[in-house]
């Protein structure tokens, strides 16, 4: 726990309005010196809102409420004032120039000068005892292109600090972070609390919340519902605060009785040209009607090669069979799949998922569009549209309507956007590569409604998850893969995370063998 109580920065009835949507409304909470305080809601429960008005985007009288650090009212007029104030952010997107060293990015902007001329030696010397200060073994001259994305984020935070910042925003830290750049990262922020930095930490994932917080302000609706001693407090009850509503069960898997095969895979081993190695070793599974199949595994096991080579967007096959509802799949490209009744929600929506600038009718229907064709060359637009109405109301996706674009919307608004796309090109077969990868607990449970849905239909899913909880909760059989191979199977209410960690690790170190 920290050891001060001294509040630092203090939120008092903030509230923020866009033309029809109040995004904040009377929102309160204080920062104490030298604390980790998280901040949890749903997507769009307002943090987003509220940190830019903490940096300074959002400007003084744009909001009503006030904002004061050290007892006196901050008046921002612009992200400057912010930084000046002592307040830093640290975004998912990182702002480093990745051609530029770290020294170069630490400094850019404010760089040491004699007689007007940059002196080079301090600002790599003055780096040195920064990295050297919170503990990163990394090399000044390094390129920031060259580092891992863990890496950088820490760069991005040592280049916050190097400006005397006694506030840290970190939105999402860890969103894209291997779990030893996870340690790391909690490490960093753990010893910036002893040195008395104060952290507001965002995140969806309760575990880092719970192993780094001392307190954590609940948003829903844009409104400050409470604030708890996490030491004092549990996921649970921080979940039942964020949707509002008692969750008793998170992963709500009905039980079904499977059906006949849809998908069969023999013996199907793949190679990459680009790495020039083979990925895929000797894979073999069915997925059957009414079921819902995991696929589970390290980092770089092969779970996201496998469906994108069956889909057609990867790799190149050496030998090895698909079938898709008794017929020899033709998966040559992705369109083909589509064709014969496959389709991939991608993990990376807004890289493969959407179109980010165009509305939510057209993204819905872009997969689909030849089956409004008349006359083979005309699209029917009433049709179109009927078809986006009855998805978009379904899936209950927030939004005034379906000319509202996409690139606005929520994370799980966007990822309802990508399943109705999937859905409308009627599969029979649907893989889900991370489906709740970003979005917030009560949207996860629409996911996983959803895919009670698809089954209940008698269609198949295949459930690609880094989270071995949702794994075991949501699949009715488990494969775990191990360096491009299967190792093992496992029923549901059969296998413990133990067994299932070493079948990730069974061909580990074995080359590809």
């Amino acid at each position: 726990m920290s050891s001060s109580h001294k509040i630092i920065l203090q939120v008092d009835r903030l509230t923020k309005t866009f033309p029809g949507v109040r995004a904040l409304n009377q929102v309160s909470f204080d920062l104490r010196e030298g604390e980790v305080h998280s901040l949890c809601g749903e997507n769009g429960a307002g943090k987003s809102t509220l940190i830019k008005c903490l940096s300074g985007i959002w400007t003084h009288g744009s909001y009503d409420g006030t904002i004061k650090i050290d007892g006196k009212e901050a008046v921002f007029n612009g992200v400057s004032d912010s930084e000046h104030a002592g307040i830093a952010v640290i975004y998912q997107e990182l702002a480093l120039v990745k051609e530029m060293t770290i020294a170069e990015n630490i400094f850019l902007g404010n760089e040491p000068t004699v007689a007007g001329i940059i002196d080079w030696n301090i600002v790599f010397s003055e780096t040195r005892k920064l990295l050297d200060r919170y503990g990163l073994k990394l090399d000044p001259a390094s390129v920031v292109g060259d580092l891992g994305v863990g890496q950088q984020q820490l760069v991005e935070i040592v280049k916050a600090l190097s400006k005397n910042r006694k506030i840290l925003l970190l939105d999402e830290p860890t969103a894209a972070l291997t779990e030893t750049e996870v340690e790391i990262l909690l490490n960093i922020i753990w010893d910036l609390r002893k040195k008395g930095i104060t952290c507001v930490y965002i995140s969806h994932k309760l575990d880092e919340v719970f192993a780094i917080s001392d307190r954590i302000t609940i948003l829903r609706d844009g409104e400050s519902v409470t604030t708890l001693e996490a030491s004092a407090s549990n996921k649970h009850e921080v979940i039942k605060h964020m949707v509002g509503r008692e969750i008793t069960q998170l992963f709500p898997r009905r039980p079904t009785t499977p059906g006949k095969p849809l998908l069969e895979v023999t013996n199907l081993n793949v190679y990459d040209d680009q790495n020039d190695k083979k990925i895929l070793h000797d894979i073999s599974f069915e997925v059957k009607a009414g079921e819902v199949l995991g696929f589970g595994g390290l980092m770089g096991a092969g779970r996201t090669e496998l469906i994108m080579h069956i889909f057609g967007a990867y790799g190149r096959r050496m030998n090895g069979n698909v079938m898709l509802n008794g017929k020899s799949l033709d998966a040559t490209t992705p369109a083909k799949s589509i064709a014969s009744g496959l389709m991939l929600v991608s993990e990376d929506r807004k890289r493969y998922g959407l179109i980010l600038d165009q509305s939510i009718g057209f993204n819905q229907s872009l997969a689909s569009l030849g089956s409004f064709l008349t006359l083979g060359m005309f699209i029917d637009g009433n049709r179109e549209v009927k078809k986006n109405w009855e998805f978009f109301k379904s899936l209950r996706v927030k939004a005034p309507g379906l000319d509202s674009v996409v690139g606005g919307l929520s994370g799980g608004n966007q990822q309802k956007v990508v399943i109705a796309k999937a859905l409308m090109t009627g599969p029979s077969v649907i893989f889900l590569d991370e489906p709740t990868r970003g979005i917030d607990v009560g949207a996860k449970q629409e996911v996983y409604e959803l895919m009670n849905l698809l089954t209940d239909s008698g269609k198949a899913v295949v459930l690609v998850s880094s989270e071995m909880p949702e794994l075991m909760g949501m699949s009715d059989r488990m494969i775990i893969l191990s360096e491009g191979h299967i190792g093992g199977e496992f029923k549901r209410g059969e296998a413990e995370q133990h067994n299932m960690l070493e079948a990730a690790m069974k061909f580990h170190g074995k080359g590809n063998a």
